[in-house]
C-alpha cells in the first residue's frame, strides 16, 4: 500500500513538472493510448478536459480537431483513419499546422523504443508573425532600395554635373550619363573599365597624381581640359572625395565634375572688361584737359582760316592746314581712347556694308606703297549690319594699316566681305552664338605673329612696333567696336605665314539701311539770339564764343555757375545756355542744368564735355544735347539750331 502511494506521489510530481513546461506535451504508447500529457497541451489546443486521462485513444483527439475543421473539409472518419494509420508507423515527424483561428502550432514527434511516441506542441504564431513582418520589411526595403537606386540614377542623370565613382584599380563602378558622354561613352560601356582606358594615356598621366592622392585619403580639386569633337576645347573642374570606412580604409573615390568652359570664357571677358575700365579711368581726366586744348587749337585755326582769304595773308592757308590736320588727328586719337574705354555705341544704325567697305580703297589710296598689292572682294552685296559707320570705317583702316606695317618689303593685302553661317562650335572662338553673320577678313602675306603676340594683341597699349610709331590702341579699338556691335574678332596667324583677321558682325534686316554717306545739308545760322556761355577755362570760352558769334549769335560769357544762375534769373533776353559739364566748385554743369530748370523750365540748354559721355552722378541721363569736345563749327551750329527750334 505504501509503495502504491509512493508511485502515485511520483506521478503527481512528474505531472506537476510537465504542467510547468510552456509547450504542449503528450506521450502515446504502442496502442496509441495516452500515457502522459500536460496542462499546456489542453489549453493551447483547446481539447475537452474529459480527454485528459490515461488510456484515451489518439483517435479521440483527432476527432475533436476534425470536427472543428482543422483538417479541412471531407469525411471525418476517413480523415481520422488516414492519420491513425500514419501514426502507427511511429516515424519521426515535424510539421506546422495553422488552425482556423490563425494560430500556428509546430508539432514535433519522436518514436519510443518499445513503440509509441512522444510529441511536443509549440505555439509559434508570434514567431511566424514576426518572420512575416520581417519578410515584408525586407521586401519593402528592397523595393525602397531599388527605388532609391532608380531615383539616384534619375537625379544624377539630370543634375548639371558629371558624377562618377571608381574603386581600386582605379575602375569605374558608377557614372551618370553626362560623365559617360563627356568621355564619348555610355553608362553601360564605362562601368567596369579602367580610368586609364577611358581617359586615354595623355589625359590619364595628368589625372593620375590627383587620383593617387584621393586614394591616399585626401580630398582633391583640380582642373583639366580636353579637345571635344569639332576642335572645341572644353574645360572641366573636378573634385575627388575618398570613400572611407570608420577605421580609415579607402574603398573608392567619388568624382564630381563641372563644365568650366563658360566660366573660363566669362573670366577672360571680365579680365578684358577690367582692362578696358582701367583704360577708361586712366584716360578720362586726360581726355577732358586734352580736348579742351584741342578745342582752343582747332577753334583758333578755323578763325584764322576765315581770314586767310584776305589779300594781306595769301599764304596763310598753306600753313594752317597742317596745324588743323594735326589737331584733328589728336581729337581722333582721344575719341578712339574714349570709344575703347566706354561700353556703349550711341551711333549704331543699320548700314549697308558693301557701300561703306567699297569706299575704303579710296581712303587708303595714299597710305599704301606701290610694293603692296591691295584687293577688295565684296561677296555679300546686300549685307546690312547695325554699326557705327565711323567706327567700322576706322576699324577697317586700322586693320589694313597694321597689315601694311607687317610687310616692310611689300606683299599682298586682301579685304573680303562675305556672309557666313556659323555653328556654335565655330562661333565659340569669337565669343558669340551660332548664326548668320557678315564676316570681314583682312589678310596679309607679312611677318605673322607668334602665339604669345597673338594672345596679347587685343590688350590696350600692347604694341610690337618701335617706340613712338604705334599707340597700342589699334587692335583694342577694333575689339571694342566689334563687341559693342554685338560681334567678335579672331586672329589666325603664324610666324612667317602672314595673318588673317576676321571681324564678325551680326546681320540685321535692311529696313531703313543707309550707305553711311556724309551729311552735307546746310545748317541754318543764328539770327542774333542771346546765348549764355558757361566755361571756367577762359581760352576755351573765347574760342567757343567766337564760333557762336561767327554763326550769328550774341554771346554772354561767364566762368562761374552761380553767376550763370543769376544771369538766367535776371536777364530775360537770354534765349539759350551752352555750359561745360566739368567745372570747379560745388556746382558743375549737370547741377547748373538742374537749378536752371527750376528758374526757367523752358530755357533751351546744351552741355559740353571733353570727358566721356554718360549718366549724371545720380544715375540719370541729362535731357539735353551734349557736345563732345573738340567739336566742329558745323556740329555746334546744328546743336544750337536743334535746341532753339
Amino acid at each position: 500500500m505504501a509503495s502504491r502511494d509512493l508511485y502515485r506521489d511520483r506521478l503527481d510530481l512528474l505531472q506537476a513538472a510537465l504542467d510547468h513546461i510552456n509547450q504542449g506535451f503528450s506521450v502515446f504508447d504502442a496502442d496509441l493510448q495516452l500515457v502522459a500529457w500536460n496542462r499546456q497541451l489542453f489549453e493551447m489546443l483547446e481539447f475537452p478536459p474529459e480527454l485528459a486521462r490515461r488510456g484515451t485513444h489518439l483517435s479521440a483527439f483527432l476527432r475533436v480537431n476534425a470536427g472543428r475543421g482543422e483538417y479541412g473539409s471531407g469525411d471525418v472518419d476517413e480523415m481520422i483513419a488516414r492519420r491513425v494509420e500514419r501514426a502507427r508507423l511511429f516515424e519521426p515527424h515535424s510539421f506546422e499546422r495553422v488552425r482556423p483561428d490563425g494560430q500556428v502550432v509546430l508539432v514535433t514527434g519522436a518514436p519510443l523504443p518499445e513503440g509509441g511516441f512522444v510529441t511536443t506542441y509549440t505555439d509559434i504564431t508570434r514567431e511566424r508573425e514576426q518572420q512575416a513582418s520581417l519578410e515584408r520589411t525586407v521586401a519593402e526595403r528592397t523595393r525602397q532600395l531599388r527605388q532609391s537606386e532608380d531615383w539616384l540614377r534619375l537625379v544624377t542623370d539630370n543634375v548639371p554635373a558629371l558624377v562618377a565613382y571608381f574603386g581600386p584599380g582605379p575602375i569605374y563602378r558608377f557614372a551618370n550619363r553626362r560623365y559617360a558622354k563627356w568621355f564619348d561613352q555610355t553608362v553601360e560601356s564605362i562601368v567596369g573599365r579602367k580610368v586609364s582606358e577611358i581617359a586615354g594615356p595623355e589625359l590619364y598621366a595628368e589625372l593620375a597624381p590627383h587620383i593617387e592622392k584621393a586614394f591616399g585619403g585626401h580630398a582633391v580639386s583640380y582642373e583639366y581640359s580636353r579637345t571635344r569633337p569639332g576642335g572645341r576645347i572644353a574645360h572641366m573642374r573636378s573634385t575627388l572625395i575618398p570613400d572611407r570606412t570608420l577605421d580609415g580604409r579607402v574603398l573608392g573615390c567619388f568624382v564630381l565634375s563641372l563644365d568650366a568652359t563658360e566660366q573660363k570664357r566669362s573670366e577672360t571677358a571680365l579680365a578684358q572688361a577690367q582692362r578696358m575700365e582701367a583704360v577708361g579711368q586712366l584716360t578720362g581726366g586726360l581726355a577732358h584737359d586734352f580736348n579742351n586744348l584741342l578745342t582752343i587749337v582747332i577753334g583758333n585755326v578755323l578763325a584764322l582760316r576765315r581770314k586767310a582769304d584776305e589779300p594781306a595773308m595769301p599764304d596763310l592757308s598753306a600753313h594752317l592746314d597742317p596745324i588743323l590736320h594735326a589737331a584733328q588727328r589728336g581729337a581722333e586719337l582721344t575719341r578712339r581712347l574714349l570709344a575703347f574705354a566706354r561700353g556703349d555705341a550711341p551711333n549704331l544704325r543699320p548700314v549697308r556694308l558693301a557701300t561703306l567697305v567699297g569706299n575704303i580703297e579710296g581712303l587708303l589710296a595714299g597710305s599704301l606703297p606701290k610694293s603692296i598689292d591691295f584687293s577688295l572682294r565684296l561677296e555679300a552685296a546686300a549685307a546690312v549690319a547695325r554699326v557705327d559707320p565711323a567706327e567700322l570705317e576706322n576699324a577697317l583702316v586700322n586693320l589694313v594699316l597694321n597689315a601694311r606695317d607687317a610687310m616692310p618689303d611689300g606683299g599682298r593685302i586682301s579685304l573680303v566681305l562675305e556672309d557666313v553661317s556659323l555653328s556654335d562650335t565655330e562661333a565659340d572662338r569669337f565669343g558669340v552664338f551660332g548664326g548668320t553673320y557678315a564676316r570681314l577678313t583682312v589678310s596679309d602675306t607679312g611677318l605673322g605673329m607668334s602665339e604669345e603676340v597673338r594672345r596679347q594683341a587685343f590688350d590696350p597699349f600692347f604694341s610690337t612696333k618701335p617706340f613712338g610709331t604705334g599707340s597700342g590702341l589699334g587692335l583694342p579699338t577694333v575689339y571694342g567696336f566689334a563687341r559693342r556691335s554685338g560681334g567678335g574678332i579672331a586672329i589666325e596667324s603664324r610666324v612667317g605665314h602672314g595673318t588673317d583677321i576676321h571681324l564678325l558682325l551680326p546681320l540685321t534686316p535692311d529696313d531703313d539701311a543707309t550707305d553711311a554717306a556724309a551729311d552735307t545739308e546746310p545748317v541754318p545760322a543764328g539770327a542774333g539770339e542771346l546765348v549764355l556761355l558757361v566755361d571756367d577755362d577762359g581760352d576755351v570760352a573765347n574760342v567757343v564764343r567766337d564760333q557762336l558769334c561767327a554763326l550769328g549769335y550774341s554771346v554772354l560769357v561767364t566762368g562761374d555757375a552761380s553767376d550763370a544762375l543769376d544771369l538766367v534769373r535776371d536777364v530775360t533776353d537770354i534765349r539759350a545756355v551752352l555750359s561745360d559739364i566739368v567745372m570747379p566748385g560745388q556746382m558743375n554743369g549737370l547741377a547748373l542744368l538742374h537749378e536752371m530748370r527750376k528758374t526757367r523750365p523752358g530755357l533751351p540748354v546744351a552741355l559740353m564735355t571733353g570727358y566721356r559721355q554718360g549718366p549724371a552722378s545720380d544715375g540719370s541721363t541729362p535731357d539735353c544735347p551734349i557736345l563732345p569736345k573738340p567739336f566742329s563749327a558745323r556740329l555746334l551750329a546744328r546743336t544750337m539750331n536743334e535746341i532753339l527750334a
